[in-house]
């Protein structure tokens, strides 16, 4: 299928949750687990990590995902995505 899966992808600040390559786009995941409600701290940290510094070379779109989880009810109660161009450092939300 051409998927590249690297899970606790290293960098120098740090760990990426999972990297998934596929079709010439780079999604980079982290995930985190809260007590009740999302606090979009998953997201905040790719970010706050630079974690895409690690492929802006590879010229390709680059997703940031933040996925949190309950403690409780261990479902996801968090999602977040943006989307940033290989050539810039600015992201773009995702469209609604």
């Amino acid at each position: 299928m051409g998927l590249n899966i690297i899970v606790e992808d290293s960098t120098s600040l740090g760990r990426i949750d999972m990297t998934l390559k596929f079709n010439g786009q780079v999604y980079i995941f982290e995930f985190k687990v809260v007590e009740l409600t999302p606090e979009g701290k998953a997201l905040q940290q790719i970010k706050d990590r630079n974690y895409a510094d690690k492929y802006q070379a590879l010229n390709q779109v680059i997703h940031l995902i933040g996925v949190e989880f309950s403690k409780e009810t261990r479902n996801i109660v968090g999602f977040e995505a943006e989307t940033m161009s290989s050539l810039s450092s600015k992201t773009t939300p995702p469209q609604k």
